[in-house]
């Protein structure tokens, strides 16, 4: 994908990995982006840096889970700056919990923010996209999306559900000249590991190689992107010896905790 004279939208983008993604399609010469968070106050801040960077933005504080307002927004930002090129799922929300004291309204949270909200966002945009016969959806899914980790259980589900939508949507709109590309990011050095116990043995990333790697993934035209070598050892380790990954997920596993973490972006 050519990123030069574009335009993208990227949700999440206050912070973390959409922030990172944001500032790093502005230095690749992006036209014009469109930042979606709820906080406002942060995207701001973000949309400062990128228009230092010659980049044109717009900001929009949205809840991803109202349908209604994501249509009207949606038809907005169309009519008034043209084709989306490029969209980015990045916001998502996790919860850190033992099962067993998972509550209700967490696993509701999760499955509203992360799947449903995307996929409100992703109809309304791919039907456009298809209009136009151009496009590309990448939709940031993660590590946990081919390996499951405890303590994070719904958060794994609705990331392998983020994936299985990922491959289904790239057969299903290939016909319209729209590409749908999975990001799988390891664990990255975002608000999500300051309040997480992390896994032992892992060594975090920065959102700045993951954006990277993002660029680069979109640059060779890959459908699914990698992200370090801890993801690549896990997959290949989950493929040819299941049983091996098994015993380490338990040992690297956090201790149990009194409170649960939660995060979202």
């Amino acid at each position: 994908m050519k990123i030069q004279g574009k335009v993208a939208l990227i949700t999440g983008a206050s912070r973390g990995i959409g922030r990172a993604i944001a500032l790093e399609l502005a230095q690749q010469g992006m036209k014009r982006l469109i930042l979606v968070a709820r906080d406002r106050q942060k995207l701001a801040q973000v949309a400062q840096e990128i228009e230092q960077l010659g980049t044109e933005t717009t900001i929009i504080t949205l809840d991803l889970t109202q349908p209604v307002s994501v249509n009207i927004a949606i038809a907005q930002l169309w009519r008034n700056y043209g084709p989306i090129h490029l969209l980015i799922n990045c916001a998502g929300v996790a919860h850190q919990n033992s099962f067993l004291q998972t509550k209700l309204p967490q696993v509701q949270e999760e499955l509203s923010v992360n799947l449903l909200g995307m996929y409100t966002l992703t109809n309304l945009i791919a039907r456009r996209m298809a209009s136009q016969k151009q496009g590309t959806i990448v939709n940031v899914s993660s590590l946990m999306g081919k390996v499951a980790a405890p303590t994070m259980s719904t958060y794994s589900a609705t990331k392998f559900a983020i994936l299985g939508f990922t491959q289904a949507l790239r057969r299903e709109l290939a016909e319209h000249n729209i590409r749908v590309v999975a990001l799988l990011p390891t664990l990255t050095d975002t608000d999500m590991v300051r309040d997480i116990k992390l896994f032992r043995g892992v060594t975090p990333m920065t959102p700045e190689q993951v954006a990277k790697a993002l660029i680069t993934g979109l640059e060779k035209d890959k459908s699914e992107i990698l992200v370090g070598w801890q993801s690549h050892l896990a997959v290949w380790c989950q493929n040819l010896a299941p049983w091996l990954l098994e015993i380490i997920l338990q040992l690297a596993a956090p201790q149990k905790q009194q409170k649960p973490a939660y995060f979202r972006s």
